[in-house]
C-alpha cells in the first residue's frame, strides 16, 4: 500500500476557496428556479435563508473536523474514527454517491448548451467530451487542476456580477413580490407545503461546498488555510445566491422563469431584448459555471474513491497514485466511467416518470444530506470521547450549532423523503447492498478496518 499511502501537499488557501466555490456554483445559474415554481418567489426565498442558516453552522462544525483530521477521505474519515467501520461506511457510501451523481447532471447541461450553438454537436457527445477533458486536467497534476478551477470559477463570479448589474436598471421590487407566496399575494397553507418542496432546490444553491474536506491532505498549513477556504467560500456563494435570485425575480414576471434550465439569460432577456450583445455573452460564459463545478467535483469524487480504497473498503486498485503525476488516476477513470454510463442511460432509465438527469440530482442531495448527520454526529462523539484530541479550529457556540445543522439536516432529509420516496428506498438499498458485500467479501470488519483511513 506504500505507493498510494499519501498525497502531496501544494494547495494554499486561494485554491482552496477557488474549490470551495466552484463546487457549487453551477448551483447558482440553474436549478434553483424551481423553487419558484412550488413556494413563489418569498416563500423560497424563505427556504433559501433558513437553508443557508443550516449550511452556516454545518462549515463552522465541519471545519473543526477537517482540521483536526486532514484526511482525503473527508466525511469518511471522521465517521470511521468516532464510530468505527460501519459509521466510516454510512459516511463513505453517502459521499460517494453525492460525488459520483452529481456530474453527471452537469455534464449533460453543458451538453444540451453547447446544442444549442452547434445543433449537430450531439449533447451526450458533448458530455463525454466535458468529461474526458477535466478528467484528464485532474490527472495530469493537483496544481493544474487546482489552479485551473480557480481561474473558470473568478470567471463564473464576474458573470453573475455582470449579470446583476446589467439586469439591476431594470429591477422593480414590485415584481419579486407579485405573488411571491406561491402565486398568492399573502401566505397560505399552500406555500408552507411549496417551501418543503423547494428544499432540495435551496440545497442546490449549496450542494458539494464541503467537497474542500477531500482536498485537506493536500492543502498547505490546513489548519490557517481551511478554515479561510470555508468561511471564505459560505460567505460568497451566499452573497451571488441572494443577489441572482432576488434580480432575476425583479427583472419581470417570475412564473415566467420557474420550471427552465436557464432563468438568468431568460431574466436579462426581459430586460435587454432578444438580440443585445450583454445576453449573448451571459448565455456563453455562463458555462463557466458549470465547467468549474464539473471540474471540481471529479476532484472530489476522485479523492472520496481513493480514501475508501486507501482504507480497503474498496479494492487496492483505485487508491494507486500516478508515479509522475501524483493523483489519484484509477479513481479518476473509475468515477468517470460510472459518469458518462449515466449520460447514456438517461434516455431510458426513468424512475417515478421522471428522466435520470433529475433523479440523480435528487439522489446526490440525499447522500449530501446522509453525509451531514453522520458528520455532526461524529463531531459531538468525538468532542465526548476525544477530548484531548489537537484541533486547530474549534467552532465557537457548541453545541447550538452543531444542533442547528442537525436540527436542519432531519428537516430537509424528511421533506426530500417524503417528496421522493421511490429514489429514497433505491439510495437505501444500494447502501445496504453495498455493506453486504463488503461483509461477504471480509472487507468491513472492526478487526480489519480499525487501524485503516
Amino acid at each position: 500500500m506504500e505507493e498510494h499511502s499519501h498525497l502531496k501537499a501544494t494547495l494554499n488557501t486561494w485554491q482552496l476557496w477557488g474549490i470551495a466555490v466552484g463546487l457549487v456554483i453551477s448551483g447558482e445559474y440553474f436549478g434553483w428556479s424551481y423553487g419558484w415554481a412550488s413556494a413563489g418567489t418569498l416563500g423560497f426565498l424563505i427556504t433559501t435563508a433558513l437553508v443557508a442558516t443550516m449550511y452556516g453552522t454545518f462549515i463552522f462544525s465541519f471545519t473543526e473536523l477537517t482540521t483536526s483530521i486532514p484526511n482525503a477521505g473527508g466525511p469518511f474519515a471522521y465517521a470511521q474514527r468516532a464510530f468505527g467501520p460501519l459509521g466510516g461506511y454510512i459516511a463513505g457510501i453517502a459521499t460517494l454517491i453525492e460525488f459520483v451523481f452529481a456530474p453527471p447532471a452537469i455534464a449533460l447541461a453543458i451538453g444540451a448548451y453547447l446544442n444549442v450553438q452547434f445543433p449537430s454537436l450531439s449533447p451526450k457527445l458533448a458530455a463525454t467530451i466535458a468529461y474526458l477533458i477535466f478528467m484528464t486536467i485532474n490527472i495530469v497534476g493537483v496544481q493544474i487542476a487546482a489552479s485551473f478551477e480557480l481561474f473558470i470559477t473568478l470567471l463564473a463570479i464576474a458573470e453573475l456580477l455582470v449579470f446583476m448589474a446589467v439586469v439591476a436598471p431594470g429591477f422593480h421590487l414590485s415584481n419579486f413580490l407579485s405573488g411571491g407566496w406561491s402565486g398568492k399575494d399573502h401566505l397560505t397553507i399552500g406555500t408552507l407545503h411549496g417551501m418543503f418542496t423547494a428544499v432540495p432546490f435551496a440545497i442546490w444553491f449549496f450542494l458539494a461546498i464541503e467537497g474542500v474536506a477531500m482536498a485537506a491532505e493536500e492543502a498547505k498549513n490546513p489548519a490557517r488555510s481551511i478554515p479561510r477556504a470555508y468561511l471564505g467560500g459560505i460567505a460568497t456563494l451566499l452573497v451571488l445566491a441572494l443577489g441572482v435570485m432576488v434580480m432575476a425575480g425583479g427583472a419581470g414576471d417570475w412564473r415566467l422563469l420557474a420550471n427552465i434550465n436557464d432563468p438568468l439569460p431568460q431574466a436579462m432577456k426581459m430586460i435587454v431584448g432578444s438580440s443585445s450583445g450583454w445576453l449573448h455573452m451571459l448565455v456563453w460564459l455562463g458555462l463557466f459555471g458549470l465547467i468549474a463545478s464539473l471540474h471540481g467535483i471529479i476532484f472530489g469524487y476522485s479523492r472520496q474513491i481513493y480514501a475508501l480504497a486507501r482504507a480497503d473498503y474498496l479494492p487496492e486498485i483505485f487508491g494507486k497514485i500516478h508515479p509522475r503525476f501524483k493523483t489519484p488516476w484509477v479513481a479518476i477513470l473509475a468515477g468517470g466511467i460510472v459518469g458518462i454510463a449515466a449520460i447514456y442511460s438517461d434516455s431510458w432509465l426513468v424512475i417515478a416518470g421522471q428522466p435520470l438527469t433529475a433523479n440523480i440530482v435528487t439522489m446526490s442531495v440525499i447522500g449530501a444530506l446522509v453525509m451531514y448527520a453522520t458528520s455532526m454526529l461524529a463531531l459531538f462523539r468525538l468532542r465526548r470521547t476525544e477530548p484531548d484530541m489537537p484541533r486547530p479550529f474549534r467552532i465557537r457556540l457548541y453545541p447550538f450549532a452543531p444542533l442547528w445543522t442537525l436540527l436542519g439536516v432531519i428537516i430537509c432529509l424528511a421533506s426530500v423523503v417524503y417528496y421522493n420516496r421511490l429514489i429514497a428506498t433505491i439510495f437505501l438499498a444500494t447502501v445496504i447492498a453495498g455493506y453486504l458485500m463488503l461483509r461477504v467479501t471480509g472487507r468491513i470488519g472492526a478487526e480489519r478496518n480499525a487501524s485503516r483511513g
